[in-house]
């Protein structure tokens, strides 16, 4: 008892002051007694920090027993407040059991000690057989100075929660926890310390090896899309006191790493949602007592770090984050069920969780409808179109869509969800891509027959060679029309590939055989005339390549389908006149309610002079942006040879000597400057869905708007519960406009016979 104080805590020149003890080899596995004193690092430099054991010393087969006489333990301890207040760093390349610890370790407890374990000044020992565990994060129950769901500093441990012993996925909670709890002294501690931001020569090139496979990746998306030099993607405002985020941050949306640890922020701004970019957030060590439901929008979060704040619950947006590896929750009040799923499953797992559990969001704000030009006249005819990328049931994984709930990706529902829409926006044409033969035969023909639209379908070429249970999954397009207003005259497919290695210009070439016929990709073309007016109309339906490195074999695929328009409108515009235009009916609905039925008069059908003047609308998944190579094709009637994405590649006449058309097509939604996207994921927002039509025949009357802005600032990306597919339905009313006739203009010379010469009359001429 005499020396029960001081024994621990004796004076001395150094930092420690060792016993000269040596024992023999045994085993150890007692835990400490009530009262003992802590064995952290604090206490020998604070005397008066714990208080003495009012107990005898400890014995000999005590863990305190010698406690600080082992050469490893003084070696590995950093000091808390040595006379050089320095703060050793961990040692690299060395075995897991040779590397410092971190100081400020709030208590330490020994077991499992095997060997001779010698003084200092004792015989050097080899440490294979000499093993310490740490707790890091809360003391035992005997220990009667703290209670065991509190650390020493007052924060609140999620240890004490756990049912069961701390798994690893817990364990990795406690490290990244401890390793950024004693930054806290340090400011813009991830800028200090971050290797490829140091100063010292030469340091950046061991920070690549530090950050190993993910670097690679980094590096390998570098190569494949190139990035300005010398854009910072990372900013530490770590250690500042800061109560707020500044507006001005969320400008610079190509960050990727923010760190704002160790401040005073009491919330987060909902602008946070708009740095899509980020892989790293760290808002550790602040004063947060609740997330936005916006966190959800940063879907390439990689770590989000929320240690030692005061939250008690986490929105369910948290689950859009698929692609985080860890989510640090240790020192907040959080709800204990949510504690035990990390601590059991790890942060994937409750992601997941999160991401099934949620409820689907608001709906949106509808769609607005644009009207457009002034009014028409009521006798104009009009009619809409619907085009639509409803993709398939084979492509909607949670593998490609990892931010959307298991529930809206499965195909009965989202199938559902798209048949509604249909109904509801009842277009006279409705063109699908990405509908597989088994949903067209089984689903949409019969039930769109019940709305009266009677349907076209080709799927890829693919299917031809496959098993018929295999090509029941081969998607391809479809095109229904209203069979009350539309009588089907000729359909045909267009196969690039097919139609590429038929051309006499291309045989020999290496690029169509490695590139463009590897694709199957194809077009549906129905030409129909109206019952009422007898006008007609040719309407395209074509699906291209996805890829964006097949940037050449898109514009070859768009050659070859403008090159067959041209084939197939000259014949459609000599196609003979159509004499039956009744609808078939069955017997039974002849009368409604045992009156006749009021029938419609059929004008003749509209004579068309060529292949120019019939009206011609191209419904198209171009997977191809404003600034391609298809879109300038397709807009400005041709393509030099010389562009970017053709130059170099061997396409016979159309890389020799450019490529063009005779139409004169027109983007419907360049009446409004387009819609902000037609394509919208966490990855990809852009426009590469079309409706183009025949300026020389149609007119855009009316069109349907984008959806709802303040929406998607809590949607990462589609499909979700309101949207079935990552693409938006579009829609588009058009006029037919009014055919001018030619008036036989006839000359009068003066010399009374009319401009007759030759007893010729060439009015009669010109009108037959």
């Amino acid at each position: 008892m005499a020396d029960g104080y001081n024994r621990f805590n004796s004076g001395g020149q150094f930092y420690y002051q060792p016993q000269q003890q040596h024992h023999n080899q045994r085993t150890l596995q007692q835990s400490h007694r009530n009262g003992s004193p802590v064995s952290g690092s604090r206490g020998l430099f604070q005397p008066n920090a714990d208080t003495p054991s009012p107990n005898r010393s400890p014995g000999t087969h005590s863990p305190a027993y010698n406690m600080f006489n082992h050469g490893n333990h003084r070696q590995n301890h950093g000091l808390l407040s040595g006379g050089s207040h320095q703060s050793y760093q961990p040692q690299i390349n060395l075995a897991k059991q040779y590397q410092s610890h971190g100081a400020g370790h709030t208590s330490h407890h020994m077991n499992n000690h095997h060997g001779d374990h010698n003084g200092i000044g004792g015989s050097a020992n080899t440490y294979s057989n000499h093993q310490h565990n740490s707790s890091l994060s809360t003391l035992s129950n005997a220990t009667p100075h703290f209670t065991p769901a509190h650390l020493q500093n007052g924060s609140i441990s999620n240890a004490g929660v756990l049912s069961k012993p701390h798994g690893d996925h817990w364990n990795e909670q406690i490290r990244e926890y401890e390793k950024l709890k004693h930054s806290g002294e340090k400011a813009h501690y991830y800028a200090r310390t971050t290797p490829h931001v140091s100063r010292v020569p030469g340091s950046s090139g061991n920070g690549a090896n530090d950050r190993g496979e993910e670097e690679g990746r980094e590096r390998r998306r570098a190569a494949d899309e190139p990035e300005e030099e010398n854009v910072w993607q990372a900013i530490d405002f770590g250690g500042q006191g800061l109560k707020c985020m500044a507006g001005s941050l969320f400008k610079y949306n190509f960050l990727k790493k923010i760190y704002f640890n160790h401040n005073k922020l009491s919330y987060l701004p909902v602008q946070i949602g708009e740095m899509r970019s980020l892989t790293v957030l760290d808002l550790s060590f602040n004063e947060l007592y609740e997330l936005p439901p916006e966190i959800g929008m940063l879907t390439k979060l990689k770590r989000l770090l929320l240690f030692e704040n005061k939250l008690s619950d986490l929105p369910y947006e948290v689950g859009s984050l698929h692609q985080l590896d860890f989510l640090g929750i240790e020192g907040n009040p959080m709800r204990n069920d949510y504690v035990e799923r990390i601590a059991d499953h790890g942060t994937k797992e409750f992601v997941k969780f999160m991401r099934e559990q949620a409820e689907p969001p608001a709906p949106p704000q509808p769609r607005e409808w644009h009207y457009l030009g002034e009014a028409e006249p009521a006798d104009v005819e009009k009619f809409r179109v619907m085009s639509w990328n409803v993709l398939c049931d084979r492509g909607a994984t949670q593998t490609q869509y990892g931010y959307a709930a298991l529930d809206s990706l499965t195909w009965d529902r989202r199938r559902g969800a798209i048949l509604d829409e249909i109904r509801t926006r009842d277009a006279d044409i409705v063109a699908l891509q990405e509908v597989d033969i088994e949903s067209y035969d089984e689903f949409f023909r019969p039930n769109l027959a019940a709305e009266d639209y009677k349907g076209v379908f080709w799927p890829k070429n693919r299917a031809q060679t496959m098993m018929e249970k295999e090509a029941v999954r081969v998607d391809g397009c479809a095109t229904f029309f209203k069979n009350s207003k539309y009588i089907l005259l000729a359909k045909e497919v267009i196969v690039f590939r097919k139609e590429a290695i038929a051309r006499a210009d291309m045989k020999g070439s290496h690029d169509i055989y490695n590139r463009v016929m590897n694709k199957d990709h194809i077009a549906v073309v129905i030409f129909l005339e109206n019952r009422q007016t007898g006008s007609r109309l040719m309407v395209v339906n074509v699906h291209l390549a996805w890829e964006p490195y097949l940037a050449d074999v898109k514009v070859i695929q768009t050659a070859i389908l403008l090159e067959q328009l041209k084939k197939l409108a000259d014949n459609y515009a000599k196609h003979p006149p159509c004499t039956d235009k009744e609808v078939f009916r069955y017997a039974a609905q002849d009368t409604v309610d045992g009156a006749d039925s009021i029938r419609p008069e059929h004008l003749p059908s509209v004579k068309y002079d060529d292949a120019l003047s019939l009206p011609i609308v191209i419904c198209s998944d171009l997977n191809s942006t404003k600034d391609s190579g298809v879109h300038e094709l397709v807009s400005q009637g041709s393509l030099a040879s010389t562009h970017k994405e053709i130059e170099g590649y061997s396409y016979g006449d159309l890389t020799r000597n450019g490529m063009s058309h005779p139409f004169s097509l027109k983007s419907s939604y360049s009446e409004i400057g387009e819609l902000p996207f037609t394509n919208y994921t966490p990855d990809f927002k852009e426009v590469i869905d079309y409706i183009w039509f025949a300026t020389s025949a149609l007119q855009v009357t009316g069109l349907l708007g984008e959806v709802d802005p303040e929406y998607l600032k809590r949607v990462p990306g589609f499909p979700n519960f309101h949207f079935p597919s990552d693409h938006l339905a579009l829609m588009v009313e058009f006029a037919v406009k009014g055919r001018r006739e030619r008036k036989v203009v006839e000359a009068d010379f003066g010399n009374g016979n009319n401009g007759r010469r030759d007893g010729r009359d060439r009015g009669r001429e010109g009108s037959r």
